[in-house]
């Protein structure tokens, strides 16, 4: 079984995304935000992660950037809000593999994680 990691400091967002990608067969964790993820990457090691930009504390570009540092191979997509290009620019630089802008179309964030777990041979 394939496992997602699922950051948001959005509670909504997350749940949405847990709902969604349960039914598709992963196993989630959940972070709501930087230290939980770099919490949850440590003892997993997951197969791809689902990582916001913008959070209290450690934002989603240096979480990234410490995911890259210590785990190269795990693909990472952002999430971000509208508005918030430097940031994408930034976290692409820095290994992101793609990034979507909120409110994104869920059916899309589906089809994209499943082509990155598809492709990864970890």
């Amino acid at each position: 079984m394939k496992t997602l990691l699922i950051v948001d400091d959005q509670t909504g967002i997350r749940l949405l995304l847990n709902e969604v990608f349960t039914k598709e067969g992963f196993a989630t964790r959940l972070a709501a935000n930087g230290a939980e993820a770099m919490q949850s990457v440590a003892e997993v090691q997951p197969d791809c992660v689902l990582l916001d930009m913008k959070m209290p504390g450690i934002d989603g570009v240096e979480v990234l950037k410490r995911i890259k540092k210590d785990w190269p191979e795990i693909p990472v997509i952002m999430m971000t809000a509208y508005g918030e290009i430097d940031l994408t620019k930034d976290a692409m630089e820095h290994g992101a593999i793609r990034y979507f802008t909120k409110p994104f179309n869920i059916y899309e964030v589906r089809d994209a994680v499943l082509e990155t777990i598809n492709k990864t041979t970890r």
